[in-house]
């Protein structure tokens, strides 16, 4: 069995090693055709191991880096003075072909800056951009931008729409993805000129399955497979959502909890109110991916738990067994031969 490596950054995120540590060995276990280097300060993370019990050490490695990058530090600091940072160094072996793809909950602005300046775009595309899942009524759905462009072209939002479409067939067996553009009504007088210029772009392309406009209130409606918008709306859309979620389930937790009547309430209802908080948890759609870069790299949330971070390990090891750079890669080619999209 050939063994997919992967790259983690032990230092990044809110918690560093404490739930980095933890969490690669549990992937280790729910992933017996990974194998881990787990970059970092050598000695914090050698002493988060030692608290393990057992684990198979022929399937993971340390590799010492003597910096680390700060939640809060500017992305251009990060790129010009931390070159041994975790990151930089996790990322650095993904560009060696040591590893097939890097894992880190660091800083995003760093992460993507770091991993553009080293890995460089797939030929011909023209922005990477951030995708991640988000819960439906009835499975998931993709959606990208979510923060790494802010003044995104049409040209630039159609191409996500092909890498969108392209992680959801490979990834989520999906034949045909149904791909919508985020707007603000769903008549086709509605939208500014960006998003008005992309949908005339999209229905174009006939290797897309584009269905036209999607309004935010529908998005979790089970309808699209791919949502596509820029950056500045798919991130204020994207930290809504979690907001709301999290608003939702505390709202309901504290109703139950006013008197012995709510209370006695809430324990028969304890299992849908689990079921409700298992679907709503961020934790489960945990991995967002760095789309469009000559290597796979995934970003954790921050503030991941052990469970959560695991979860970011499995989609690299996933992304990685379906080839999805060179499925993007041969279809962006395709696009740009055809002559669709142009020069950005």
């Amino acid at each position: 069995m050939e063994l997919v490596r992967i790259a983690v950054d032990g230092m990044g995120g809110d918690h560093g090693p404490s739930v980095v540590v933890p969490a690669t060995l549990q992937a280790l276990r729910e992933n017996q055709d990974i194998h881990i280097t787990l970059v970092g300060n050598q000695a914090l993370l050698a002493a988060e191991l030692a608290k393990c019990s057992s684990y198979d050490d022929t399937r993971i490695n340390l590799k010492h880096a003597a910096e680390y990058v700060g939640m809060d530090e500017l992305p251009t600091q990060a790129l010009r003075y931390k070159k041994d940072s975790s990151m930089r160094v996790a990322i650095d072996l993904v560009k060696e072909g040591v590893a097939q793809a890097c894992v880190s909950a660091g800083n995003t602005g760093a992460l993507m800056a770091i991993a553009h300046f080293l890995l460089k775009n797939i030929p011909g595309v023209y922005r990477p951009a951030i995708v991640s899942m988000l819960p439906t009524s009835n499975g998931h759905f993709r959606m990208l931008d979510l923060g790494a462009n802010v003044d995104s072209s049409a040209s630039n939002l159609a191409q996500f729409a092909v890498m969108g479409s392209i992680l959801a067939t490979a990834v989520d067996n999906i034949k045909q993805p149904r791909v919508y553009l985020l707007n603000i009504g769903v008549e086709l007088i509605k939208g500014n000129k960006q998003v008005k210029e992309t949908a005339q772009l999209l229905a174009t392309m006939k290797s897309l399955n584009y269905q036209g406009y999607i309004e935010g209130d529908d998005i979790y409606q089970g309808k699209a497979d791919v949502v596509v918008c820029d950056g500045f709306v798919g991130n204020v859309a994207l930290k809504t959502s979690e907001g709301a979620a999290k608003f939702m389930i505390d709202l309901i937790k504290n109703s139950f909890k006013r008197n012995l009547l709510t209370k006695a309430a809430g324990f028969i209802a304890l299992p849908v109110l689990k079921s409700l908080t298992k679907k709503l948890n961020p934790a489960i759609y945990n991995g967002a991916t760095l789309v469009g870069l000559q290597g796979v790299v995934i970003k954790s949330h921050g503030h991941a738990d052990a469970y959560s971070f695991a979860r970011a390990i499995h989609t690299a090891k996933v992304q990685v067994q379906k080839n999805v750079l060179h499925l993007i890669s041969n279809e962006i080619t395709h696009t740009l031969q055809s002559g669709i999209l142009g020069n950005d």
